[in-house]
């Protein structure tokens, strides 16, 4: 029968188990093999010859983290997340998934595994993993593997594998709750957990179930960073005022609104009275601009609840049937500022100009909702050139105005999302002939998310809400002649209300009923697995068997997103995202070996070859070839040469492939900033050969960009059906040295890596940046790629940037290159144990190559990629009590060298944001069956270094003032619980 404690019995008979375990006898057993990341043979006391960082369930637990994110991204190895608590407020999906980047090579060349096997994505169309679907409290170890790993698991792993190893074999029962909050009352965190577990009699039968339920609350940005502010840089024109800012520096779009009338612009105060605007006010006037900052979020708040089961049945002496399932339902909500509208939404076949009279009855008359005083100052614009000189010279003899406005009444703008991913693998496995073993299983996955989005309007009915005449005619039946009715007819009979955007508050609850649209998104992404593994020993050998293990995967992925009919079409005013949907299969063969040539002779106490092959063939993109080569070598006892070289590759996800044209609105820095009538610098030609360029130099004597020229740069991404597998070389040596027989040293563990990954026909979206500095310095064919406005509009400056697009390719190229150090160490000391691990990163290059023969652009020592990173965590255990800390490091990094060379005419690396440093604190204390414990995260408030609200210098994320997802956003924070294991 299972042994397990009697709690633990009653719980699981009570839930009833997911999987029926029978009586079994006792079974012999055989001495186990291991097998680690990298490899899929098992051997006794296997090392890798690849660089493997391990973080345990020990490590997990006096980290204190709620999410494996926040503990993974202290490693040195990683690089800032795609996608996160922190940097997702904006992002119009996927807000709060949880990601990893090894190596800053991307999300999509890191493979997220669970116990060896792929796992479901957690962002349609891609193959990043959401580790926010992974309960912390069930996972045995994380092993971390950097380089080349295609040859053993397939595509994706180009800068290596992330495996989440589960519990084996748990019997008992694990409670944990724990509660927290920041230094500023928000952040708060709740916690719960319950793991169970019970052994077969026969030691390889197992059940486990999890249920885990988590809440983290949001960080607005009210609280840390609470003005709208701007890089000074965009003032005094000099870049090296980026990283200090100008506050305040409040949006042109108002809750009362903006009104282009003639040659002057006007707005209201909050009782009512028409004035002049003045953006951020001065010593006499006040600010008529709206601060972005006291709505926006730092930290989403997110709320989570998994159920997990993991079991192994014992049918035969030398067979099993297993089994893993989990399932997690993720809620997460995002808030920011209302919508900032304008006029050119509605009637973009104007440049944005609003008709503010009409012909009724042969007569010009204005629309009622406009003020009288406001009326008398507008103008007709000129829309036609009629002498063909260039020059718009005639209206349409009706006036017009354009205006801009924050649709406060609308609300805030977010998204409520709701996701649930569920994994289930089952298999059986077991050994035959003795020395021989095989694995066999299938797995499906899915997840499935719905959204749904606020603060949004139907750009269709707010134009015919805008145009608005007296009810001469008495439409509405009621007498009242001078009652307004919106123009078209058609709109009438469908509810159309006359909408007033002139004044705070203006806009009635039946007005807003008829223009507002709140969004939807419909996401589902699938994964089909099935795989087969048989290895073993072929012959034995003088220095031990030759090992080899061959196998036989197939793999199917699906993915489909599809936003409502507004958004796709861009008719709610905001980004135009077609539906994406697209799938492909793969199947793979793989073969590997181990051979060892050498044991216990001179300088060879072991000497080991390893090599392993993976054939590929993708619906997509056809064949692939994917090989590892490794060497192991011992030539003394503790100490161990190790190296690796492989070809790994990378074909192209579902969103590279179909994803269709996609918009958004990317911060640039415009090269033609600063260009004078005279100017020599390299862009300045190219910028004055743009009409509008050039007729904003005439009027201002330099070119001159609006706070809405910077902020409102759009553009569109698109997919490519005709992409190709990329191919990554990977290079590892390295050193790890026991010392065993110093006295001094003898529980110290060191290990020294050099690493190298060269990617070959990266896939690349090329940066918009690089496209405007070829565009203007370099290659002027990039020039198709850039749309500039002809003419002034509204808030919009003649010659301001209004589309850079971008476009999948593989033109690109990857490099990067460094050493990994790692160094470990316990032993007694004084009345208790001490413990402590380091794990260093220094990165000697990295860079990517936008296009073949094209520059480097240099990523290593930039924000989010310092070239020096470390974490050194120590821990001190004496009786019942415990200490534990993690301090990590962040090196001196540097602004992107894009934006300093190609936007500011600067050297690159000649802005640097200083070295930053976080300690963790954890303290514990066990007494019988319970452990109490209390942490502090980030324990000496280290603040983050400041950058601008608006994400305008790159690396920042927009709302919290700083690059969120690199440095601790949100300051100090508490958190204390108790754990009780039976």
């Amino acid at each position: 029968m299972f042994k397990k404690s009697k709690v633990c019995t009653a719980a699981l008979l009570a839930l009833g188990g997911s999987l029926v375990i029978t009586s079994l006898p006792v079974l012999a057993q055989s001495t186990d093999r291991v097998e680690i990341t990298g490899s899929r043979i098992r051997a006794l006391n296997a090392e890798s010859p690849s660089p493997v960082q391990v973080l345990s369930a020990e490590d997990i637990a006096q980290s204190g983290a709620v999410n494996l994110q926040d503990l993974l991204l202290k490693n040195p190895t990683l690089g800032s997340p795609a996608i996160s608590r922190t940097n997702s407020n904006f992002s119009t999906s996927s807000a709060g998934v949880a990601l990893v980047d090894l190596r800053n090579l991307n999300t999509a060349r890191t493979l997220v595994l669970v116990n060896g096997r792929r796992y479901v994505a957690g962002v349609p169309g891609e193959s990043a993993v959401d580790l926010n679907t992974i309960p912390t409290e069930f996972i045995e170890r994380v092993e971390i593997l950097t380089g080349g790993a295609s040859a053993a698991y397939g595509s994706d792993a180009v800068a290596g594998v992330v495996n989440i190893i589960m519990k084996k074999n748990f019997n008992g029962m694990v409670f944990d709750v724990s509660k927290g909050q920041s230094e500023k009352g928000d952040d708060k965190r709740d916690e719960l957990s319950l793991t169970l577990g019970a052994n077969g009699a026969d030691g390889k039968s197992n059940i486990m179930v999890h249920f885990g339920y988590t809440k983290q609350g949001a960080v607005f940005s009210n609280k840390r960073a609470p003005v709208d502010n701007l890089p000074t840089a965009y003032l005094t024109g000099d870049g090296n005022d980026l990283l200090s800012q100008s506050s305040p520096f409040l949006s042109s779009y108002a809750p009362q609104g903006r009104f282009f009338v003639g040659s002057t612009s006007r707005t209201y105060d909050r009782a009512g009275n028409e004035i002049g605007w003045n953006s951020n006010g001065n010593a006499t006037t006040p600010a008529t601009g709206f601060n972005r900052q006291a709505q926006r979020t730092i930290a989403i708040p997110l709320e989570r609840f998994v159920m997990a089961t993991k079991g192994e049945l014992a049918f035969h002496e030398n067979h099993s049937a297993y089994i893993e399932a989990n399932y997690a339902q993720t809620q997460t909500r995002t808030r920011l500022e209302p919508f900032p509208f304008d006029s050119e939404a509605t009637h973009p076949d104007s440049g944005g100009q609003v008709p503010a009279e009409f012909l009724v009855n042969g007569v010009l008359v204005p629309n009622p909702r406009i003020p009288a005083s406001l009326l008398a100052q507008m103008t007709d614009t000129p829309i036609t050139d009629t002498n063909g000189d260039g020059v718009l010279d005639t209206g349409d003899g009706a006036r017009d105005y354009y205006f801009s406005r924050r649709l406060s009444e609308v609300g805030n703008r977010g998204s409520a999302a709701d996701r649930d991913t569920f994994r289930v693998v089952t298999g059986a496995k077991g050994s035959l002939f003795g020395n021989w073993d095989y694995d066999t299983y299938i797995g499906y996955g899915a997840t499935k998310e719905s959204q749904v989005n606020s603060g949004q309007v139907n750009v269709l009915t707010f134009r015919s809400a805008l145009e608005a005449v007296p009810d001469i005619n008495d439409v509405n039946g009621n007498g009242n002649t001078t009652e307004a009715i919106c123009l078209d007819a058609n709109a009438r009979a469908q509810g159309c209300v006359p909408v007033n955007v002139f004044g705070f508050n203006s806009i009635t609850p039946d007005q807003l009923k008829y223009i507002q649209a709140p969004g939807l998104l419909s996401t589902f992404t699938t994964q089909k697995l099935a795989g087969a593994t048989i290895r073993g020993d072929l012959f034995k050998l003088p220095a031990g068997n030759l090992s080899v293990v061959a196998g036989l995967e197939w793999r199917e992925e699906f993915s489909r997103s599809e936003f409502d009919p507004l958004q796709q079409s861009g008719l709610n005013a905001g980004n135009a995202i077609p539906r994406t949907e697209g799938e492909f299969d793969v199947t793979d063969a793989f073969l590997e070996a181990r051979v060892p040539l050498l044991s216990n002779a001179p300088f060879a106490k072991s000497l080991v070859l390893s090599g392993a092959v993976r054939a590929g063939k993708y619906s997509t993109v056809g064949n692939t070839t994917s090989w590892t080569g490794a060497f192991e070598w011992t030539p003394v006892a503790g100490l161990r040469v190790r190296a690796t070289q492989a070809l790994a590759t990378r074909a192209p996800n579902i969103n590279e492939l179909y994803s269709p044209p996609s918009q958004t609105f990317p911060s640039v820095a415009d090269p033609c900033e600063g260009v004078t009538a005279t100017s020599t610098q390299a862009s300045a030609a190219r910028c004055r050969a743009d009409a509008g360029v050039a007729a904003n130099i005439a009027a201002n004597g330099v070119f001159t960009r609006t706070q809405a020229d910077i902020q409102g740069t759009s553009g569109f991404d698109r997919g490519n059906p005709n992409l190709k597998q990329e191919e990554g070389n990977s290079t590892t040596l390295g050193v790890v040295w026991t010392p065993l027989n110093i006295q001094a040293l003898k529980n110290f563990t060191f290990s020294v890596d050099y690493f190298k990954i060269k990617v070959d026909d990266a896939i690349v979206s090329t940066p918009r940046n690089f496209i405007l500095t070829q565009c203007y310095t370099g290659d002027a064919s990039f020039c198709q790629f850039v749309t500039r406005r002809a003419t002034a509009s509204g808030p919009n400056s003649a010659g301001a940037l209004q589309f850079v697009d971008s476009a999948v390719t593989n033109s690109g190229g990857l490099f990067t290159e460094g050493f990994d150090i790692e160094a470990a160490f316990t032993d007694k000391v004084g009345p208790g144990r001490l413990n402590g691990k380091l794990a260093y990163t220094r990165v000697s290059k990295g860079y990517v190559i936008p296009l073949i023969g094209s520059a480097p652009d240099v990523f290593a020592g930039e924000v989010g990629a310092a070239k020096d990173k470390f974490n050194l965590r120590l821990g001190y255990n004496w009786g019942p009590f415990g200490i534990a800390t993690s301090t990590t490091y962040i090196g001196k990094s540097a602004i992107d060298d894009q934006e300093l060379v190609g936007g500011w005419g600067l050297e690159a690396g000649s802005l640097t944001i200083p070295a930053k440093t976080y300690v963790d604190l954890q303290l514990n204390y066990t007494y019988k069956k319970a452990t109490m414990y209390f942490g502090i995260d980030n324990a000496f408030n280290t603040k983050a270094p400041r950058f601008d609200t608006n994400g305008l210098v790159p690396g920042g994320t927009t709302g919290a003032g700083t690059a969120a997802d690199v440095y601790d956003a949100i300051g100090q924070r508490y958190y204390a619980g108790v754990r009780f294991e039976f």
